[in-house]
């Protein structure tokens, strides 16, 4: 195994690592040894962690022996390689209490593989099968400007510059609290335009965002009738709120109100103190005219999910539920192991996801709507 004297070195490794097509497990380990030892010597917090569990460099010889750290602690401790000069942003978690949220520092070139991260998977699941035109993104979020600790916001602004037409939006903005509201009139102006041009359009937002939208125009009695080929992006969950809607309620209205069937409706599964998100679904699949509303998240090939028995550490047999521990390759600056709150059900190499464990803070982009 070569080794690995920097981060900016490990970064050109994992570049290489993300545009091949040939990864195999063999490859997937070294970067993830090389990766935990360059963390284990600069982040202070996480190499007194690893001491106190005797996991050192020198007696770590497989990624799933690499000790996690829980997201609860990205709120307590500065977890980052990062110095204070070299930082040029920090994600925020969104959950509904006052305190302190998690905090993700970013500096110019991991923000950079941030991005090399989330543009090619969600290019795979999320964009029409048409290469020769870009389809509008119609986004119901605020922008970064609006809110800028959001790695959600972060995350549609490069999907928008990378793969959005001229006519793609924000169409969210923040009240005075900072939560987040849908933008109406901007919303149905670009709903009603891809309508009228007949041009695919992709809307991305929240869950709780779609239940807003779709709240507005069931209380006008309006639809519309997205052109074939559009998709839409959900995520997050309802956790602590009044208003929630079962999945496949969701998803039904999401048909009724915007024309675009089940096939086409793509769930994410992300958080800020990652850098890779999973998706559940390919919308470019479309031999299937319906989908489970229980879909199957699967991370990119530079990320790995195992789901571990909260009272062993260990991983759960196929089928059973525990909590989702993320290995993320991209993580560079700050953790790659890190533990969720979140309880999902093996599913081979994926997962199934249930929701929050229960005495959990609820959390999630979703809930910064309404």
């Amino acid at each position: 195994m070569s080794i690995t004297r920097s981060f900016g070195e490990y970064s050109s490794r994992l570049r290489e690592f993300i545009n091949t097509s040939h990864r195999g497990e063999a490859a997937f380990n070294e970067l993830a040894l090389a990766l935990f030892a360059l963390q284990f010597a600069h982040v202070e917090p996480y190499r007194r962690v690893c001491l106190s569990r005797q996991a050192t460099t020198d007696k770590v010889n497989c990624w799933t022996e690499i000790p996690p750290m829980p997201t609860a602690a990205f709120k307590e401790f500065e977890l980052t390689s990062l110095p204070v000069e070299e930082r040029v942003t920090v994600f925020h978690s969104s959950g509904t209490t006052r305190q302190r949220p998690s905090r993700h520092y970013h500096s110019v070139e991991s923000l950079a593989i941030y991005e090399a991260s989330l543009l090619p998977w969600f290019q795979a699941h999320l964009l029409p099968d048409d290469k020769g035109e870009k389809s509008a993104l119609i986004i119901l979020t605020p922008s970064p400007v609006l809110a800028p600790h959001s790695s959600l916001a972060h995350m549609f602004e490069t999907a928008r510059r990378s793969f959005g037409s001229r006519d793609s939006l924000f169409a969210g903005r923040t009240d005075a609290d900072g939560g987040w509201t849908v933008d109406y009139d901007a919303a149905f102006g670009a709903l009603r335009k891809a309508t009228e041009t007949g041009r695919p359009a992709v809307v991305l937002g929240t869950a709780f965002s779609f239940v807003q939208l779709l709240d507005c125009l069931a209380e006008n009695n309006f639809a519309f009738h997205l052109p074939a080929g559009s998709r839409v992006m959900e995520t997050g969950g309802y956790k602590g709120r009044s208003r929630s809607l079962p999945k496949a309620e969701l998803h039904a209205l999401i048909t009724r109100r915007l024309g675009i069937p089940s096939s086409q409706i793509v769930c994410e599964y992300g958080m800020s103190e990652l850098s890779s998100q999973a998706y559940d679904w390919t919308a470019r699949n479309a031999e299937r005219a319906t989908r489970n509303a229980a879909g199957v998240f699967r991370f990119p090939p530079w990320a790995r999910a195992r789901i571990v028995s909260p009272e062993t550490g260990g991983e759960v047999a196929e089928g059973e539920t525990g909590l989702i521990r993320v290995y993320d390759l991209a993580n560079v600056r700050s953790l790659m192991a890190v533990q969720t709150e979140d309880l999902g059900v093996r599913r081979g190499d994926a997962f199934e996801l249930i929701g929050r464990a229960a005495l959990v803070e609820p959390r999630g982009c979703s809930l910064m709507a309404g």
